[in-house]
């Protein structure tokens, strides 16, 4: 069993997923992202505590949605959780002023995932 199983984020998607079902939690957590992450297989496996893959990703994912945790971006203000992951694995793009500014700031600010 991994050491993240008794963190609160996976509780709240262990009562989530009991309070109604996998498969809704699972569609709930992928109309916040891109609608294909996370699949139901990696719910599955979260909660069986057999995950491989990127675990802080689906915890931001969590916790932004489930339990509505923010963070303050120093470019946009507060934001949910997962939104802040999103704008970091986004690729940059010159054209685009907000992921300049993005680009500059994500990695010295505290809630990126290169300090994790």
């Amino acid at each position: 069993m991994n050491e993240w199983m008794n963190e609160p984020w996976v509780q709240e998607l262990q009562a989530a997923c009991e309070a109604s079902s996998q498969a809704a939690v699972t569609r709930q957590l992928q109309n916040a992202g891109n609608g294909r992450y996370p699949s139901p297989a990696i719910v599955n496996q979260v909660l069986k505590g057999t995950y491989k893959g990127d675990i802080y990703r689906i915890q931001s994912l969590v916790e932004g949605v489930l339990m509505k945790s923010t963070v303050e971006c120093p470019v946009i203000g507060e934001i949910p959780r997962q939104r802040c992951l999103e704008h970091q694995v986004k690729k940059f793009a010159a054209t685009n002023p907000l992921r300049v500014q993005l680009s500059r700031e994500c990695p010295d600010c505290p809630h990126s995932r290169s300090g994790q």
